[in-house]
């Protein structure tokens, strides 16, 4: 694979007696678009926990960019490139649209609380750059008549399209995509395709995707990857994928 981003080796994790992911071997490389699925407790969001620094492996180990992942907190892999979205929406609820984005920024902040105290010259430039961008990325996206909204009051397809542009504003290079369809209607899920593909296009960024919605996944990812019970069972074009009989017969089926 050319331009390497993320691999997973041998990546395993066990809870007690339960092996949640065994033996994982995962690999994405710049601007992939790739799926990840399989019935429910495959495992499937624990591997995204373990890319994250949620959990840490019991066997195996997680790098990306070439370096090793383990030991560090969520915040420090979000610092690397690598943004999250939730399967259950985790927006601050009570925080405007435009504040909702904006806060993504202090991840890469030059400056601190004692400047923000001092208030000097260049903490109000950041600041005055920071409000730029965030309303770049909420127009970019056409949320920006929405900017002194709260979250709570967006509808569910917007308040995906919001989460996924505050994981934008902490610049990744690999995006983490938990269930972006739950709860959508068929007309949202066709919309949520086109912002999918925009958003890779756009940014030049990696995409890991995982989703129920078999329309969904086909429909724009360029490779899949199937767990069953922590154990890939099958990795492919989404042809191969739909035709394999493992497949069928732990999931498609």
């Amino acid at each position: 694979m050319n331009n390497l981003l993320l691999q997973l080796d041998h990546c395993t994790i066990r809870f007690g007696g339960l092996t949640a992911v065994s033996d994982l071997n995962l690999q994405l490389g710049g601007n992939d678009l790739v799926g990840l699925i399989g019935p429910n407790g495959a495992g499937k969001t624990t591997v995204f926990n373990l890319i994250t620094g949620v959990y840490q492996p019991t066997g195996g180990g997680v790098s990306y960019g070439g370096r090793p992942l383990a030991g560090l907190t969520p915040s420090s892999i979000a610092a690397r490139g690598i943004a999250r979205t939730f399967q259950n929406i985790r927006l601050f609820p009570s925080l405007s649209v435009f504040d909702n984005v904006r806060v993504a920024f202090h991840l890469h902040l030059k400056h601190d609380i004692r400047h923000a105290l001092w208030r000097g010259r260049s903490f109000l430039e950041e600041e005055k750059e920071i409000d730029a961008k965030a309303m770049e990325l909420l127009d970019i996206f056409h949320l920006g008549k929405f900017r002194e909204t709260p979250a709570n009051e967006l509808c569910h397809g917007d308040q995906r399209r919001l989460e996924i542009i505050r994981a934008l504003a902490t610049r990744p290079t690999l995006l983490l995509l938990d269930e972006p369809a739950a709860g959508m209607n068929p007309t949202e899920k066709v919309e949520l395709m086109k912002l999918i593909q925009f958003v890779e296009e756009k940014f030049k960024i990696s995409i890991l995707l995982v989703e129920h919605d078999m329309r969904v996944v086909m429909g724009i990812c360029r490779r899949i990857v199937v767990l069953d019970y922590g154990i890939k069972i099958a990795e492919g074009t989404p042809e191969e994928v739909r035709t394999n009989p493992k497949v069928i017969e732990a999931y498609l089926g």
